[in-house]
This record gives C-alpha cells, structure tokens and sequence, in this order.
C-alpha cells in the first residue's frame, strides 16, 4: 500500500508544480498585456498605470513563488494553502468585464484575461484536492475539533486513525 501512495503523491507533487508554473506564466502574460496596453484597456481608472499593474503583478507573484518555495521545503499543507490563494487571484482579471463587456475587449485582452483565469482556478483546484488528500494522510499537525459538550477532540470519520494499519 505504501508504494501505490508514494506514487499517488509523487504524481499529485508534479501536477501542483506543473499547475503553477501554468498559472505563473499565465499571470504574466496578463499583466505583462494589461501593463503594456493599459490605455487601450476600456474605462481602465486613470490611476491603474504601467507601473501599478507591475507592482500588483509582482505582489502577486511573491505569493506564488513563497508557495512554490514552501512546497519545495516540504511543508504541503501550509504551502496548498498558499497557492490555492495565488491561483484564486488569477480570477482578478474578471474585474475587467465589471468596467467594460467582453466585446469590448479585444481577442488579445480576452485571451489573457481567461488564460489567467483558467489557470488561476484549476491551480485552486489542484492544490486544494492535494491539500484534502494531505490532510486525510498526515492529519497530525491539524488538531481535531473540540466537543461543545465534553471540550475533547471529535472523532473525524474522514481521517485515518493514527497508529495502527488504519
């Protein structure tokens, strides 16, 4: 059983890296167009300039390489967490159709816009599907909800029993 897992997880370890990669240039490819074009983006406010979309995008991008970085170290739970949160951004181009409808936009803006958003939410998906599975395994380090009536922790039927062959 043990084998079938590592292999299970070795397989969800490149598909979350793969994912955010996707996402990453994705992000880049929007920002990059919405920096590069920002006058040409409809009723865009006067105060999103070039350098205001670089210094979001690179915010943005912090938070995805702290997760990346976080991964790679081996601490899974916390950095799912991290890039679920980075790949839910990748929806903050939809904002753009709150100013202006899509045809209004031009092929070039609509591709990057939803090329982030895609990306955006299948890495949500992907890191938060690997986060339950991580969580089911190793459940050690989330402590167990605690009774209203006798102030212990809950038995989860979800999580593994700790010990044993479970």
């Amino acid at each position: 059983m043990a084998p079938a897992w590592c292999d299970l997880m070795h397989r969800i370890e490149g598909w979350v890296l793969l994912v955010a990669v996707a996402c990453g240039v994705a992000s880049l490819t929007h920002f990059f167009h919405n920096a590069e074009f920002c006058g040409d983006y409809p009723n865009l406010p006067a105060w999103i300039t070039r350098e205001s979309v670089w210094l979001a995008w690179a915010g943005i991008t912090l938070l995805g390489g702290s997760g990346l970085g976080l991964f790679r170290a081996g601490h899974r739970k916390s950095s799912l967490g991290v890039l679920a949160a980075y790949g839910a951004l990748g929806c903050d181009g939809l904002g753009h159709y709150g100013l202006a409808p899509m045809a209004r936009h031009t092929a070039m803006m609509n591709f990057s816009i939803w090329f982030e958003v895609v990306t955006g939410l299948t890495l949500l998906a992907v890191a938060l599907g690997a986060l339950v599975i991580e969580v089911r395994q190793h459940p050690g380090l989330i402590p167990a909800p605690l009774s209203a009536k006798s102030g212990r922790p809950q038995h989860d039927p979800f999580l593994r029993p700790q010990g044993g062959d479970g």
